[in-house]
Order: structure tokens, then sequence, then C-alpha cells
């Protein structure tokens, strides 16, 4: 009778149990189902790593400058966002980016805000720009920084969508604004975190970036930084992740 009592009881426990199992299987499933697509601004980390970011949509006076500067600060590790007419229109300075070891993300086509547009207009644009940096450079890109910034969630959706990770900043240089050389660079090194993603340009809009930038460099190596690309960064936040 006891035994039979006690059959009873485990078979109670463990109906119990695979019923909170399900439960809980369930609710993971419908999270992971629901979940919301995110742009990175930064990832959470201790460690000292930054990932140095430049937008190119046009002009010519200013990227090789810029290049010109990483190349004599020693910096092996950035990352460029293209647009697709701009890198068509001065393929030699995109292969130069290439040949110097530098990642190459997307800008997109039209200098345009996504959002204010369809998926089908969105799948076109980014399809364009992907294949003139491919065209060029030959890399596929898996990257982007939407124009101006702008997106919403279905922007979001649609971009997850077609294979890329969209890539936003935690400190803005503003050197966009040309505020003043000194200006951009306190504004970096008095803003910089540890994972941080730090908005630049190199198109001829930014005209006082290239007087900056050394300052920027210098000044974060100097607070212990080290530089990656905004790839190695995710895969940092990854690794993290897997350690905790």
């Amino acid at each position: 009778m006891q035994s039979v009592k006690r059959f009873l009881t485990l078979t109670a426990i463990v109906a119990v149990f695979m019923a909170v199992l399900f439960a809980v299987s369930g609710q993971w499933r419908t999270f992971a189902a629901t979940r919301q697509p995110a742009a990175i601004y930064k990832i959470d980390t201790k460690d000292k790593v930054v990932a140095l970011t430049f937008d190119i949509s046009w002009g010519t006076k200013v990227p090789d400058p810029v290049l010109d500067v990483l190349e004599k600060q020693n910096v092996k590790k950035a990352t460029f966002f293209l647009s697709g007419p701009w890198t068509l229109r001065h393929a030699d300075i995109a292969k130069r980016i290439k040949s110097m070891g530098f990642e190459i993300g997307n800008h997109g086509n039209l200098h345009k805000d996504f959002s204010h547009y369809p998926d089908s207009w969105i799948r076109e644009q980014v399809g364009l720009s992907t294949k003139a940096i491919k065209q060029v450079t030959g890399v596929k890109t898996t990257l982007i920084r939407t124009p101006n910034g702008d997106f919403n969630p279905r922007v979001l959706q649609c971009l997850n969508q077609m294979g890329y990770t969209v890539i936003q900043w935690n400190t803005d240089s503003l050197d966009w604004m040309n505020p003043g050389v000194s200006n951009i660079s306190n504004r970096v090194l008095t803003r910089v975190v540890p994972g941080d993603i730090i908005l630049m340009h190199a198109s001829d809009s930014s005209k006082q970036i290239v007087q900056a930038l050394p300052t920027i460099i210098s000044g974060l190596r100097a607070k212990g930084y080290q530089f990656v690309t905004v790839s190695e960064l995710l895969a940092h936040a990854k690794v993290q992740t897997e350690q905790q």
C-alpha cells in the first residue's frame, strides 16, 4: 500500500514538473518570437576597447587626409560606413580603405531617412549600395548605419531580414556641425566609455575632423583605450556574455 502511495506521489511530482517545464518553454518561445530587433549603440564591458567609425557619403577632400592621419598614428582598426554612389564615384579611395585593413560597412544609397519609405524601397536601396561596395572592394557588407541614423522598429526588422546589423553610436563627435577642433576632440574624450562606438565623418562636410583626429587618438590612448572594429566589438560582447 505504501509503495502504491509513493508511486502516486512521485507521479504527481513528475506531472507538476513537466507542467512547469512546458509552461516555461512556451513562455520562452513566445518571448523569442516577439523580441524586437535592436540597433547597437555600445557594448557593456569594463575592458577599455572602443570602435572608431567614420561615415562617408560625399566628397574627396577629407577621406584621404583622414586615412593619412590614421596611417601616421598607426591606427590599424576602424570601421568605415560607405554609401553606394560615393563608393562607385571614388573607387580608388574605397579601395585604399580596404587595402589599409579597415572594416567596411554600408551607409545606404540615397541619403534619405529610411523610416519615410516602405520596405520595398529600403530593400532596393540597400541592395544597390551592397552591390556597389561589393563591386569596388569585394566586401559583402553585413553592418549598416542608416543615413542620418534614422530608423524605427519596422526599418530594423526589414534590415535584419536582409542579414544586416544596424550600428548606431554612443558618442557623437558632432564633427558634422564643425563646432571647432577642440570642441570635437574634447567632446569625444570627455564622453567616451568602455565598449563605445564613436561617430565621426570622413565626408567633405566634416571640415575639422582631420585636425581633431590626432588629439582624439592620442587622448584615447592616454586613457588606456585600444581600438577595435565594430565587428570585433560585437564579438567581444559575445565572449563577455559567454564567460558570464
